[in-house]
């Protein structure tokens, strides 16, 4: 593997942490909306990762193994019952007084955006490394 197809590895997961951070902020931010135009509560999504194969060049193609990176495959949906609260005086709530909230635990989508960033993190300290292996190999050749 050469050390430009190492970065491309790292900046696919970069960009798959993005996605996955991306949703979590929107669950958080949708942790109390009752009411969407598709109907019903928010519903709690969630990134799937799967690997891909790395866009390769002529030359690599020749090599015994293929690199692969990482990609958002799908997006999740939450298919759960909402939870429901007796809020009788709220504009959302049932002739029974309850109301239909997003299964969303901000505390657990805490912890996945802190996964997420240490994840993004340990990518962008791959490529800083692969980087500063490039710039060694280049000094070698003064």
């Amino acid at each position: 593997m050469s050390l430009f197809s190492a970065m491309s590895v790292s900046a696919s997961g970069m960009a798959a942490e993005r996605t996955r951070a991306e949703l979590l902020v929107e669950n958080l931010a949708n942790a109390e909306t009752t009411r969407t135009p598709e109907g019903g509560p928010y519903r709690r999504k969630d990134a799937v990762f799967a690997s891909q194969p790395m866009a390769a060049s002529f030359g690599s193609l020749f090599e015994a193994h293929l690199q692969e990176g990482v990609a958002v495959a799908e997006v999740s949906i939450d298919t759960r019952d909402p939870e429901q609260r007796y809020l009788p005086g709220h504009p959302d709530a049932g002739p029974d007084g309850y109301v239909a909230f997003p299964r969303i635990n901000p505390a657990e989508d805490m912890v996945d955006l802190t996964g997420a960033a240490r994840g993004f993190e340990a990518n962008v300290a791959a490529i800083s490394a692969v980087k500063d292996m490039i710039m060694r190999s280049i000094d070698l050749f003064k």
